[in-house]
């Protein structure tokens, strides 16, 4: 999975699915794993509504799960897919999860500011189900659909004898846009 794709509800909750009886962590950096003895502690469905720099509404949902470790590491406490599956079993009869939404796990800790990651691989390995996180990212919607941001396209022009680009002229500093 690459950074312009993201993983949604129905096929991470199927990958869970498959693996009831293996223990699910989380790794959130190259080899930096959240603590065995994490707790889910909420699971959040936010329904996005914005307006891009080049005028156009877009609307999505995302699908949070929050995780979080104790200050003091509980000993014995490794979760197994089969309990985040009753969790969520538990949050699903309050609460529809759309299944398209995209999914983002949210976790930090004292060596990891608290953030929203995609899940990306998701690898069984002996007794261990992992799931790889991928950092979030921004973009620019507008640049992305070939548009200028909504400004009219203006012609590249000379900056201290280097040409720019149109889409470095919408989105540079001042112009109203990104």
């Amino acid at each position: 999975m690459n950074n312009t794709e993201s993983i949604n509800w129905h096929t991470f909750k199927q990958a869970l699915v498959q693996n009831p009886d293996k223990y699910l962590q989380f790794e959130y950096a190259d080899g930096q794993f959240v603590e065995d003895s994490f707790h889910i502690t909420e699971i959040k469905q936010a329904p996005i509504t914005s307006v891009d720099c080049g005028g156009k509404m877009n609307a999505w949902t995302e699908i949070i799960v929050q995780l979080w470790e104790p200050s003091a590491p509980e000993t014995d406490r490794s979760m197994k897919v089969g309990k985040a599956l009753s969790i969520i079993d538990r949050v699903e009869k309050s609460l529809l999860l759309n299944p398209l939404a995209t999914v983002k796990i949210e976790f930090g800790n004292s060596k990891f500011d608290t953030r929203q990651l995609y899940p990306g691989d998701m690898v069984t390995d002996g007794d261990a189900f992992t799931v790889r996180l991928t950092p979030d990212f921004t973009q620019c919607k507008a640049l992305t659909r070939g548009q200028s941001c909504g400004i009219p396209a203006a012609k590249p022009v000379e900056n201290e004898g280097t040409l720019v680009a149109d889409d470095a002229i919408c989105c540079a500093p001042g112009t109203g846009c990104c």
